[in-house]
C-alpha cells in the first residue's frame, strides 16, 4: 500500500513542478518598477498616506454626552 501512495505522491509533485515551470517569469527589476508606478497611482486613495476623515474614521473617539 506504501508503494501506491507513493506514486500518488510523487504524482502530485510532478503535477505541482509542471505547473511552477509553466509560470511566465518576470525580472525583478520590472516587477519592481511596475510595484512603484502602481503605488504611485493609487497614492490619492491610500488612508495611510492621506489619512482618514473625522466624520467617516469607525475607531474616532466616541463623544460622551453629559447633562448639567
Amino acid at each position: 500500500m506504501s508503494g501506491s501512495s507513493n506514486v500518488a505522491a510523487m504524482k502530485k509533485v510532478v503535477q505541482q513542478l509542471r505547473l511552477e515551470a509553466s509560470v511566465t517569469r518576470v525580472k525583478v527589476s520590472q516587477a519592481a518598477a511596475d510595484l512603484k508606478q502602481f503605488c504611485l497611482q493609487n497614492a490619492q486613495h491610500d488612508p495611510l498616506l492621506t489619512g482618514v476623515s473625522s466624520s467617516t474614521n469607525p475607531f474616532r473617539p466616541q463623544k460622551v454626552c453629559s447633562f448639567l
